[in-house]
C-alpha cells in the first residue's frame, strides 16, 4: 500500500491495482491501465503491480489538495460567523 504523493498520468504499468476510497469512498480496487484509465490521484494507495507516472500535480494542485482547501474554506466560512459580534 504505497501512497501515492501526487496526481499523475500512468506511462508504464503492470496489472497495477489503485484503492481510491480516501477519494470517492468506493472499496473495490481500480485496475489501472494506458489505454482505459491512466489517472493516478495522490492521496489513493498501490494494492497491487507497479507503475511509472508522469507527475501533473502537486500539494494544493492536486486532487486532494483541492479537496482539502475546499473543505478548509467551508469550515473558515462557518467559523467567522460565529466569532462575529453585532
Amino acid at each position: 500500500g504505497d501512497l501515492l504523493p501526487a496526481d499523475g498520468v500512468l506511462i508504464q504499468g503492470n496489472d497495477l491495482k489503485i484503492d481510491e476510497s480516501a477519494l470517492t469512498g468506493e472499496s473495490d480496487h481500480v485496475r489501472k491501465s494506458l489505454d482505459k484509465d491512466p489517472l493516478l490521484l495522490s492521496g489513493t494507495h498501490v494494492m497491487e503491480g507497479s507503475g511509472r507516472m508522469v507527475v501533473t500535480a502537486v500539494g494544493v494542485n492536486s486532487q486532494s489538495g483541492i479537496i482539502f482547501t475546499l473543505l478548509g474554506a467551508a469550515g473558515d466560512d462557518e467559523d467567522d460567523g460565529r466569532d462575529r459580534k453585532g
